[in-house]
């Protein structure tokens, strides 16, 4: 056996030591984690508090989706249980009543020892399995890795069925799917036998609690200072985009990370199927979700439904999320042609195959409507390196072949994985045109706004500044009165005078 590495994560306070090792006769690297030890008699009367706590302290159908009432309710059974853990463990160590308290608040308030698993920072995904095979975990370094963590079939039901009531949804036998977000901005999938043949199963997609900014995508080598200032002008002048790339590949979070581009006095409204999108608070931003029928077929609420009612809330901006199926893409062209400014994301590994994608089954939107999207921004994820990429940054371009309209990718800046390189690949022939039509600026001030965002940004990461909150003040500062913000930058003025100038 050999260490690969090892440190601590904590849950309810609780140190919980980590190893990650290379062991024989495994085909994978092994996530140890150690779990809090007591013996069966201890376990029982544990099991007993949870039952005792479980049955005194419900939560109501309006609670459930309450992030303040379940804190509050949160709250009260550490208190309770604090107590009883006293009472029936006088003479234990403060060590070992911690110990305790953990596993028992794991047991109530979270997913028993997946719990652990779950508070590890340095883990994106965990897939629980029951039939006795052990939790996967995808880990920031290390990719995918099998755990030490086994769960019975009947505990990957149970926590599947509280899962299901804390999003006001139900799992059973008859209606075996579950994919919805919880109120700490996880994404679950849930699927039971028999539909997951090898036994039920449950798909954690951890949420960040620190929001990536847009200083961190540069800092990590995301993307560029000359990209992110050319898709803040695109975002701040309402140019519709896509952001296409495979699973996992950071679609999401530099949709997230753009839509602090908006002006904080547009109004902006998503559409999703399943609440992905976490936007900046300072954002005027109303999202709705589409609504499943019950198992009698009602209460149904669809897309096509919630963008007709986005028009009447006078929306500034229309974020579609996820284009995955024809209706979601009949969506995203009836919002664009509503005459609003619309982002969305679509799984594509080039601009030439989502348009291929859009063009072709299941969605088939006609060709000659594509160019109604202006730009696509491509991610790309490098498994082999562990890092993550926008890739190409393309215009759609309507033309005509041989009597037909025909589209046309051109690629105004890409990536080459062999150098690590961010590159200008051709010139710019519709961008900057579509900004001036819109905005009345010429070339020259155009070409001033990209110099003045690009010292903006430079700015920030030359200061470091971090937090969403920051960034934001920052980039709010710059559209009420970008003259001052210049001049404090071209001062040298320091981070905290210019945050306490906005502040």
């Amino acid at each position: 056996m050999k260490i690969i590495t090892n440190y601590k994560t904590t849950t309810f306070d609780v140190e919980i030591p980590v190893r990650i090792l290379q062991k024989k006769g495994e085909y994978t690297l092994v996530y140890e984690v150690s779990l809090p030890e007591v013996k069966p008699a201890t376990h029982a009367i544990i099991m007993g508090v949870k039952e005792d706590l479980m049955r005194e302290i419900k939560l109501s159908e309006e609670e459930i989706i309450d992030e303040r009432a379940i804190k509050m309710v949160q709250t009260k059974i550490k208190e309770k249980a604090v107590k009883i853990i006293r009472k029936n463990f006088p003479k234990e160590s403060k060590e070992k009543l911690n110990n305790l308290l953990c596993i028992i608040l794991s047991e109530t308030i979270g997913l028993g020892p997946v719990e652990y698993l779950l508070n590890d920072p340095e883990l994106e995904e965990v897939v629980v399995h029951g039939q006795k095979a052990p939790a996967w975990v995808y880990h920031r370094t290390h990719g995918w890795l099998k755990t030490n963590i086994f769960l019975t079939e009947k505990q990957v039901y149970d926590y599947s069925t509280i899962i299901g009531r804390k999003v006001g949804r139900s799992i059973s036998r008859l209606d075996p799917l579950l994919d919805a977000r919880l109120l700490n901005g996880d994404r679950i999938n849930a699927v039971l036998y028999p539909i997951s043949y090898f036994g039920n199963t449950i798909t954690i997609r951890k949420f960040r609690k620190k929001p990536w900014t847009i200083v961190d995508l540069i800092k990590n080598d995301t993307l560029t200072v000359e990209e992110a200032a050319l898709l803040w002008l695109a975002t701040q002048y309402e140019i519709s985009y896509l952001i296409a790339g495979g699973t996992a590949s950071g679609k999401t979070t530099l949709l997230n990370t753009l839509m602090a581009f908006i002006p904080p006095n547009h109004r902006v409204i998503s559409i999703e199927d399943t609440k992905e999108l976490q936007l900046p608070s300072f954002l005027y931003w109303t999202s709705l979700v589409v609504r499943e029928p019950n198992l009698e077929g009602k209460g149904g609420i669809s897309m096509q439904e919630l963008l007709i009612n986005s028009l009447r809330m006078r929306p500034d901006r229309i974020i579609v999320g996820e284009v995955r199926r024809k209706f979601e893409a009949e969506t995203l062209f009836e919002a664009i042609h509503t005459g609003h400014s619309v982002y969305a994301t679509v799984h594509a590994e080039t601009g030439e195959q989502t348009v291929q994608r859009l063009t072709h089954d299941p969605m088939n939107i006609p060709e000659g409507m594509i160019s109604a999207i202006p730009l696509i921004v491509v991610m790309f994820r490098d498994r082999r390196k562990g890092i993550r990429r926008l890739s190409e940054l393309s215009e759609v371009i309507s033309t005509e072949i041989m009597g037909k309209a025909r589209i046309v990718i051109n690629k105004v800046r890409e990536w080459d994985s062999s150098s690590n390189e961010h590159f200008s690949s051709n010139p710019s022939k519709t961008l900057t045109q579509k900004i001036k039509v819109y905005t009345g600026m010429s070339e020259e001030d155009v070409t001033k706004d990209l110099n003045d965002k690009k010292k903006v940004l430079k700015w920030m990461i030359e200061n470091e500044l971090s937090g969403l909150e920051n960034v934001g003040r920052i980039i709010s500062a710059y559209f009420l009165d970008s003259g001052t913000l210049l001049e404090m930058i071209r001062k040298n003025c320091s981070k905290a005078e210019v945050l306490k100038n906005y502040g």
